[in-house]
């Protein structure tokens, strides 16, 4: 009995990323400042974060505040030296015939999450108050969930991540790299769309794009779905098995502006299954065979991260 509780208590508690969806959102990409003040602050900052969340959240406790921070990969020797997440690198650009996944610039990702954008405000505000002139915002989008968890081209996004364990399993780092066990990659892309273009496609076109059917989001059967379906070009397939990522996409917008688009942010256990969904878009599979979504999409930035646990976080702040 007390071995079973001893085990539990050392297994490394990850942070919130399972914890469900939300109705609002802010991503917020930083870069660090140079020098070892700059760095300190930021450690600190990731040590406080869970009492930060714990301050804003309890000002409306039926809000399902959260907040989940990466750390890019230039970032993370300079932060925290040896050892380092055995797969975290940049995230690598792709082309193909004109079509781009950028990679931009990242050190820092603040996931922030809440059923009312004013509690990610509120978090927001804190978290760039306590970093100063530490690190400085590179990218920032609000978003927000829109009618029933459908995105701005009309289609029920999310509908097919994991649920319970399996989530877990899909995305919490285990035995294969032991000293970052419940950390995971998570992969973040704004994408802005060209509705005019999108709305022009008669819907059963739009349906063999997506692969689904728009109103009743029942997946399109093999016979009938295009090869170049983006549900079926985002299928990983390893031994017979799916292998699947958590999607926590949101659409976001300015109408005033023309501005209309979706922030892809993909957590998986390993970087890989996000890189190759991004290959067989973006390149094809087979080559050629690319995703038409891209025709009316296009990628502004790219980023990747590690999620350490928030065991690993809170070891900052005692060690500070």
């Amino acid at each position: 009995m007390n071995d079973q509780g001893d085990s539990e208590r050392a297994r490394p508690v990850p942070q919130t990323v399972t914890s469900g969806l939300t109705r609002a959102a802010i991503f917020s990409v930083l870069t660090i400042a140079p020098g070892a003040k700059s760095r300190d602050t930021v450690r600190e900052v990731c040590g406080d974060l869970t009492a930060l969340v714990r301050s804003v959240g309890f000002r409306e406790p039926r809000g399902t505040l959260s907040c989940v921070v990466g750390i890019g990969s230039d970032a993370w020797d300079p932060l925290f030296g040896d050892p380092r997440p055995a797969d975290l690198h940049r995230f690598p650009e792709i082309r193909a015939d004109g079509r781009h996944a950028v990679s931009t610039p990242g050190d820092l990702l603040f996931h922030i999450r809440a059923d009312r954008i004013d509690l990610c405000f509120e978090l927001e505000c804190q978290l760039l108050n306590r970093l100063g002139s530490s690190a400085t915002p590179v990218d920032e989008v609000q978003g927000f969930r829109y009618f029933d968890n459908r995105d701005l081209i009309g289609f029920v996004d999310g509908s097919e991540n994991p649920q319970g364990q399996a989530l877990r399993e899909a995305v919490l780092i285990g035995k294969e790299d032991p000293g970052f066990a419940g950390g995971t990659y998570v992969t973040v892309q704004k994408y802005l769309h060209d509705l005019n273009a999108w709305n022009a496609l008669p819907t059963e076109q739009q349906e063999g794009i997506v692969g689904r059917k728009k109103l009743s989001n029942i997946e399109l059967d093999d016979s009938v779905k295009p090869s170049y379906a983006h549900n079926a070009l985002t299928k990983v397939v390893e031994n017979g098995q799916e292998v699947k990522i958590l999607r926590d996409n949101m659409p976001f917008g300015s109408p005033a502006r023309r501005e209309f688009g979706t922030y892809f942010i993909g957590y998986s256990r390993s970087p890989e299954t996000v890189e190759r969904m991004l290959r067989n878009m973006f390149v094809g599979e087979p080559a050629g065979n690319y995703d038409r979504l891209l025709d009316v999409s296009r990628a502004v930035t790219g980023t990747q991260f590690f999620v350490p646990s928030a065991t690993f976080l809170e070891g900052l702040g005692e060690s500070l």
